[in-house]
């Protein structure tokens, strides 16, 4: 089997490693030598610069790193070709030998994934986080665990044909990533695959308060669930009073915000139906606190409270964010992925502080008061002199990070930096 795998990067290289285990000749492009420094020095027949079709003479299978939007060049050519093209997502799972749950949309995969391998351990049932979280999917063993929870991005559910999760979930489905797939119904229809293949009582869960993830929902064959962030649906899961209503018995909840009880709701169903107990699933929602720059508080003094949501990068996440508050100064800006920012601020919104390379598409967008500043630093400046007591400056920037930063991450811990230093000086 001759094998050729389109990007060096982290999945790049965990699929050329499982081609390489299992026998292929293998062969690597990517456009930057760089990215395939690392592989060359290991021995992997390697090629960067310009893309040429020749690359794929005699090529069986062709493995798509989500780094190759779907239409660059190698990947159409790839397409046109006699080779069979497929995600890593799709390369590893067929070398697993266990059940695999997965979890797409556009915000909150992060989330639902960690939980459902949360209640899964805590119920004594071995799982392993892994795909667009954690582990590479390629560099999982094939028993890696009892189950495997995977997080699956667009990029990677696009190139997908065996995929068969036995669970799954849609945590909302908005426009991103634009810049990747074209067009939101291509974008969607990505999403969609993640139940492709499943039937009877596989159960797919969503979040049946977004438009999105309600519509895809609609189009599943297999079993469906209804996931609430704000009540209880008929036949569904919700809050009550301080607590997730799961099939008529309700479990605490140490959260209240919509989008996180929506996120936990998912993960409860999932987990339960490939093993978790009652048990395993209370003691995560319990327990449950946001992860790392996902709305998290990083500063607090003289009433104004300081939140990290870097991780909002796209309009969707933003929006959802701020609403989750009731006065807020927001900080959005960065760089934008062809979207719609016009619909960045809800009605808690009262000023708006753009920032970076989409400040003045932020700007265009808002009615309200509105400061377009240069960079973050300028932008946690100007909210140490905006903010009063009882608002809630947030960071949710509704673009990438790339303008400034090499990552979301990156860009949070400098706004927990940026905070203490305002908060010093007062």
């Amino acid at each position: 089997m001759k094998t050729l795998i389109l990007g060096a990067g982290v999945s790049g290289e965990s699929a050329a490693r499982l081609a390489c285990r299992r026998g292929d000749s293998v062969s690597v492009y990517d456009r930057s030598s760089r990215a395939t420094l690392s592989l060359r020095e290991r021995g992997y027949a390697v090629h960067s610069g310009t893309w040429t079709d020749l690359l794929l003479r005699d090529i069986d299978l062709v493995v798509v790193s989500p780094g190759f939007p779907e239409h660059a060049g190698p990947v159409r050519s790839s397409l046109e070709s006699a080779a069979e093209v497929i995600s890593e997502l799709e390369f590893g799972i067929r070398h697993l030998a266990v059940p695999y749950v997965a979890v797409t949309g556009t915000n909150g995969k992060t989330t639902v994934t960690s939980a459902i391998a949360e209640m899964l351990n805590a119920s004594g049932v071995s799982a392993v986080a892994a795909g667009n979280i954690g582990l590479p999917i390629c560099d999982l063993e094939s028993e890696p665990a009892d189950v495997v929870v995977l997080e699956a991005s667009s990029f990677q559910l696009r190139f997908i044909d065996r995929f068969h999760p036995v669970a799954a979930g849609i945590t909302n489905v908005a426009a991103d990533h634009l810049d990747w797939h074209g067009t939101v119904a291509a974008y969607a229809a990505a999403k969609a695959r993640i139940f492709e293949n499943m039937t009877g009582d596989e159960l797919l869960a969503y979040d049946t308060d977004d438009d999105g993830a309600r519509e895809l929902a609609a189009r599943a064959v297999c079993a469906t669930v209804a996931v609430s962030g704000t009540s209880v649906p008929a036949g569904g899961i919700g809050p009550d009073n301080g607590s997730l209503v799961l099939d008529g018995r309700r479990l605490a909840l140490s959260t209240a915000d919509p989008s996180f009880v929506a996120d936990l709701g998912i993960s409860a169903a999932i987990a339960g139906a490939v093993g978790a107990t009652d048990a395993g699933i209370a003691s995560v929602l319990a327990s449950f606190r946001p992860g790392a720059h996902r709305r998290r508080v990083v500063g607090g003094k003289d009433g104004i409270r300081w939140i990290d949501d870097s991780k909002a990068t796209n309009p969707h996440a933003a929006r959802a964010a701020a609403a989750a508050y009731e006065r807020v100064v927001l900080l959005a800006g960065g760089r934008n992925k062809d979207l719609d920012l016009s619909d960045i601020a809800p009605p808690s919104v009262h000023h708006v502080i753009a920032f970076g390379e989409a400040a003045p598409e932020v700007a265009t967008g808002f009615d309200g008061p509105i400061s377009v500043v240069g960079d973050l630093a300028g932008a946690v400046e100007a909210a140490g002199r905006i903010a009063e007591s009882g608002d809630t400056v947030l960071l949710a920037p509704g673009c990438a990070s790339f303008d400034e930063f090499e990552s979301y991450a990156a860009r949070g811990d400098r706004f927990a930096e940026l905070v203490a230093e305002v908060e010093a000086s007062k």
